[in-house]
Order: C-alpha cells, then structure tokens, then sequence
C-alpha cells in the first residue's frame, strides 16, 4: 500500500509539472531524454549559429526570440552568415550539462567571462543592479546613504550580493526578499510588479531585468545604477562584465564570434539602450576571483 501511495504522488507530481508547463503553447516542448546516457549526439552544423536559450527569460531569451540576447545572436548570425537557430532549456542547475556539452547547441550569448566551464569572448557589455522606485514616490536614491532608502520595503533577490551592502547600512529591516531560482509559475516580472502594485516601495535588482521591466511598466518608474561596493566588501560586488560563450574545445568558433562582436560593437550597444538595459564601460581584469576568496577566507 505504501509503495502504492509513492507512485501515485510521483506520477501527480509529474501530471502537475506537465500542465503548468504545457500552459504555455509558446513554450516548445523540452527533450524528456535530456542527457540520459546513450541518446544520439547531434552532429554539428557549421552552417547554423545554434544558441543555448531559456525559452521564458525575459528580458534575456524567450521562445520568440523576443529577448535582447536574441537580438544580438541575430546580429552575430547574420555578421556571420549562418542560419541562427535555438536549442532551448530552463536556465538552472544542469543548464549546461544538457545543451551545450550535450552538442545540442554551440553558443550561450551571456556568461561571465571567467567561467571556468567554457571558452569565453572579449566583455561585450558591462552591467550593475539598480535602485528601482516609482516616480510618484518622489524618492532621491543616489547611494547606499539616501535617506530614502529607509522609507519603505525593499525588494531583494536573498543572498544576492546586494544584501551585503543593505546589512551594512542597517537595512534588512526593510527587505523583502525574492527566491534566487525564479518560480516557473511568476513571470521575470515578478518583482517590478510587486513594485508597481505597490507591494513593496523599491526593488534592487540585476540591470538588465530592473532596467527592463521598469521601461515596460505603465507605472511610471525610475531606475538608478547602484554605486559598486567592492571596495568597502568584495563580496557586495554590484558590477559585472558579460561574454558569449562556446565549448571549451571550440577555439575556432570563438575566434570567429568575437570577430563578429567586435565589427558590431555600435549595433550591440544599441540594442542594450532599446531595451533599457543600463550598461557601462567594461572594466579590464574583473573577475569572481577576489569573490570566491573573500568567502573561502571567511569560511575558514
């Protein structure tokens, strides 16, 4: 009886997981045979320019090539005259596992360019969190210091390096946070309508999304770049470069991605602006490194 009742919640849970995902039509339907062992390997193209993408990431990728990642593989295909085409995964553990070193696909428009898992590009953009309120708040943030900051609650992705310089400025009191991996049942959104509801007063998060859903909101926002606290503590790091990225092996193909990045380097920029995503110069020699030793030396 008891293995009866095992069953029959794994196969609800799997019934439940299969509608919510099937909800969307505009969402392909994934491999169920993701990276099991032995499954056919596909053999590489050189005509396509085949990206790894999440197919609900936005502003990032979604399966409507709506994203600004999309726009600017676009560009990079067409720099290259090859067909652009898509092999799409959710964006989280195993992301990698199953697409690009599975060969289903052979780009990722954005890592960090110290990833040590694969082959990276020059920095193409270089971006920060930001400060988001309401414009009828009449709110003046500048830095960590603004009064304003303690007017209110504050939207926080938990354990983000945000919350190092909030703590240090006695403002965990006022946060409100998010979960690091997105709910696939919330829209990327989710926090910049929280914020438009009203349900908290400011949101700090990543550039690119706050930037974003700000510029999408029919609520009125302001969006403000976040003052880099590396300096103070590396571990409230708010900056980092961005890279495209290939399989390690694939030194070739990255030769030739970043030939088509630097000949578009107005066009990629552009691109960053439509979108609202508040981008700046990037900073040579950045890296996660001063990051990770700062924590292991605190862990020791």
């Amino acid at each position: 009886m008891l293995k009866y009742l095992k069953l029959s919640s794994l196969l609800a849970c799997l019934i439940l997981a299969a509608n919510v995902y099937a909800a969307d039509p505009d969402i392909p339907t994934l491999n169920p045979d993701e990276g099991r062992i032995g499954e056919i390997r596909r053999v590489v193209d050189e005509s396509e320019f085949k990206v790894c993408a999440d197919p609900d990431n936005m502003p990032f990728s979604n399966s409507k090539q709506e994203g600004f990642e999309d726009k600017i593989a676009e560009v990079l295909a067409k720099d290259l005259g090859k067909k652009l085409t898509y092999t799409y995964a959710y964006n989280r553990q195993g992301f990698y596992r199953n697409t690009i070193n599975a060969m289903r696909c052979d780009v990722i428009i954005s890592t960090t360019p110290d990833n040590d898992a694969l082959r990276t590009s020059k920095p193409y953009y270089r971006s920060g969190h930001v400060f988001v309120w309401r414009k009828d708040s009449n709110y003046d943030i500048t830095d960590w210091a603004s009064p304003d900051l303690h007017k209110g609650f504050i939207g926080v992705i938990d354990h983000s390096p945000a919350t190092i310089p909030m703590d240090a400025n006695n403002l965990i009191g006022n946060a409100r946070p998010y979960r690091m991996q997105r709910d696939l049942n919330l829209p990327p959104s989710f926090m910049i309508d929280d914020l438009a509801k009203g349900d908290i007063d400011i949101a700090i998060a990543w550039g690119p999304i706050g930037g974003y859903f700000a510029k999408q909101s029919k609520v009125p926002m302001v969006v403000k770049l976040i003052p880099e606290y590396e300096s103070t503590n590396v571990k409230g790091k708010e900056y980092w470069n961005i890279s495209v990225a290939v399989r390690k092996k694939d030194k070739d193909r990255m030769t030739m991605i970043q030939g088509a990045l630097d000949r578009n380097v107005d066009k990629i920029n552009k691109i960053l602006d439509d979108f609202g995503i508040p981008h700046v110069a990037v900073v040579d020699g950045d890296s996660l490194d001063k990051v990770y030793k700062a924590r292991t030396k605190e862990l020791k």
